[in-house]
């Protein structure tokens, strides 16, 4: 479904009954609502109705010119649910898209009923700024992510997914190379300037961080950090798994998103 917002497209997939509750789901850098394929079917016969949407400059979302804001981004979560008529919902988000979480959550918290936040940061990674300026160049220079992709796919799984899942690793590397190269580079430069370490204590809705072990990009002592100042909400490390623990180890992941979700309800 595409979403007409201040003259531009925005990608969703909205599936499930009209009635039912909805969790609004975002994706990591680079990457698409096709990223959560392993929790569509298992929300659905639970009962939600579940919304992906796909980041300006990701997936079928147009890019936008310049570089971007944790704001911005979160305002278009905000314009799609006024657009499709959705006063209040549950939220997912995995690396960006959690980061989005927490800034939706600090400037529409009414409009949240609880939150979910994977493999994410509270604040721009400290010493960060060289690693994410050279990412940033190869993409420019490129005109695109196919120079990037190895070295994300990397960051993003174990050695063992490659060899056990073959067909979704190349899937998802595919995913990666067909990001625009506006895309990145504004949502990276949003990466590079965010601080939401102090404000998170203000925020009051039920929440779940979910962190894979081993992921060393936004690793589990920084998602922790985040579940010990929200207050209530509690931490479930995924073992054997990095950056993708919803991707590379759906059942252990959906087993800790849906005793979440049930106590919600």
């Amino acid at each position: 479904m595409i979403l007409n917002i201040d003259k531009r497209r925005i990608y969703c997939d909205l599936v499930g009954d009209a009635g039912a509750p909805t969790i609004t789901i975002t994706h990591s850098l680079s990457s698409d609502g096709g990223m959560w394929a392993e929790q569509v079917p298992v929300l659905l016969a639970a009962g939600f109705r579940v919304l992906r949407l796909d980041m300006r400059g990701h997936g079928g979302s147009d890019p936008v010119a310049g570089d971007y804001t944790m704001s911005a981004l979160a305002g278009d979560v905000a314009q799609s649910l006024d657009v499709l008529g959705i006063a209040k919902t549950h939220y997912m988000g995995l690396s960006i898209g959690g980061m989005i979480g927490q800034g939706f959550a600090l400037e529409h918290g009414s409009r949240l009923l609880s939150m979910i936040l994977c493999d994410t940061q509270p604040s721009t990674p400290a010493g960060s700024t060289a690693s994410w300026d050279e990412r940033k160049a190869a993409v420019r220079a490129a005109n695109g992510l196919s120079t990037v992709a190895d070295g994300s796919m990397d960051r993003w799984f174990t050695p063992a997914f490659k060899t056990v899942n073959p067909g979704r690793y190349n899937q998802i590397r595919d995913i990666i190379v067909g990001t625009t190269a506006q895309g990145f580079i504004g949502c990276a430069s949003a990466i590079q300037n965010f601080n939401y370490e102090d404000r998170l204590s203000t925020i009051q809705i039920p929440t779940l961080v979910i962190c894979g072990d081993d992921d060393a990009g936004t690793p589990p002592e920084r998602n922790q950090f985040i579940a010990a100042r929200i207050p209530g909400a509690r931490y479930v490390g995924i073992p054997d798994s990095r950056h993708l623990p919803n991707v590379e180890r759906p059942e252990p992941f959906n087993k800790a998103m849906m005793s979440f979700l049930w106590a919600q309800r």
